[in-house]
């Protein structure tokens, strides 16, 4: 229903060691009437262990993956991470999962990144069957077979020896191409959207979500799916002050998170319309011009994926994120910023 939006703290990657303050916002975001807490990984910390060292501090906060990097585990190994974790938190775990990018898949993980969104079926298809424990837990591939086919043949299908506080652990997909998409609003609970505005979305991401959801075998419909969208929040008087606080994170998504011509996040201000600066942008920040290529970024790109300026001017940006498909604000930030965003959204 347009209007009740729901908050979530996002903890985000660390830069070299955990988040400053995050203990006391992790607290404050619980005490403000916070929907949930969100970790990240890529190539640093995971995201499973501080989850689960903040979380065992909180009592209501769902404890959600921001994402899981799919590369990073069988399927097995996130099936047993996702069931441990909902034992522990007592039904408050949410599993984020994604496909990251080819530098990262294959330059960290040492991981094959082709065809990621057959992967992604199939990855989720084995962790539903581990949840069900209706059989022992068999997978034809071609990506992940089970038992694994050339080995020493002593392989054996085997089921979960636990069984599920939940067997339809949450599912969020982190997605941002439009078969993506798709595929997301077909098999999972909800989206994880880094970069959205809902300006654009009747134009880029309504035609994806129904696209899956009209599926045969659709898991959810509009009525009843999530979706998580990452907001930089900055509450200032000065506007342009706040761009410029935000240019380095995008100029590091939209130039530097992947090779020219195969940076997944650097196709959505492209899709919205802003190709020629996109160009410009990763031109400059892949030959080491960081500052000039968030120089670069225009601050109306920064205003439609992003909640800044006075607190007057911010209620009234709202009315469009009440009227989007999204669910759930997801907010980084010092316990201030948190209060700030409760005030706004929560009222």
């Amino acid at each position: 229903m347009a209007g009740e939006l729901k908050l979530g703290l996002n903890t985000g990657y660390w830069a070299g060691g955990p988040p400053p303050g995050v203990t006391e916002s992790v607290a404050e975001a619980e005490r403000l009437g916070f929907d949930s807490i969100w970790t990240a990984e890529a190539y640093g910390s995971d995201c499973l262990t501080p989850l689960a060292w903040w979380g065992a501090s909180t009592e209501r906060l769902k404890l959600g993956t921001a994402i899981v990097q799919m590369s990073a585990r069988q399927p097995a190994a996130t099936a047993m991470a996702a069931m441990t974790m909902d034992i522990l938190s007592g039904g408050r775990f949410i599993l984020g999962l994604g496909v990251s990018g080819p530098q990262v898949v294959e330059g960290w993980y040492g991981m094959p990144f082709a065809k990621p969104l057959a992967r992604t079926r199939e990855y989720i298809a084995i962790l539903r069957d581990i949840w069900g424990r209706t059989a022992p837990v068999t997978a034809a591939g071609p990506h992940y077979e089970l038992p694994y086919p050339d080995g020493t043949g002593l392989g054996k299908a085997l089921k979960s020896s636990i069984h599920p506080l939940r067997e339809d652990i949450p599912i969020y997909l982190g997605a941002e191409g439009p078969k993506n998409i798709a595929l997301c609003a077909e098999l999972c609970d909800g989206w994880l959207a880094m970069l959205f505005s809902p300006a654009v979305y009747d134009e880029l991401y309504r035609p994806s979500l129904e696209e899956g959801w009209a599926r045969a075998g659709a898991r959810r419909s509009a009525k009843d799916f999530e979706v998580c969208a990452t907001v930089p929040l900055i509450v200032t008087d000065d506007l342009e002050g706040a761009a410029d606080a935000l240019r380095p994170f995008y100029a590091l998504y939209f130039g530097g998170m992947g090779a020219k011509g195969a940076n997944f996040h650097a196709n959505v201000p492209i899709r919205m319309g802003y190709e020629k600066e996109v160009g410009e942008i990763q031109d400059l920040y892949l030959s080491g011009k960081k500052d000039e290529a968030g120089a670069r970024i225009p601050t109306k790109l920064i205003e439609e994926l992003s909640l800044i300026g006075s607190r007057e001017k911010i209620r009234d940006d709202l009315a469009k994120w009440r009227e989007s498909i999204v669910t759930t604000l997801l907010i980084s930030g010092d316990a201030a910023t948190l209060r700030a965003a409760a005030e706004l959204v929560l009222g």
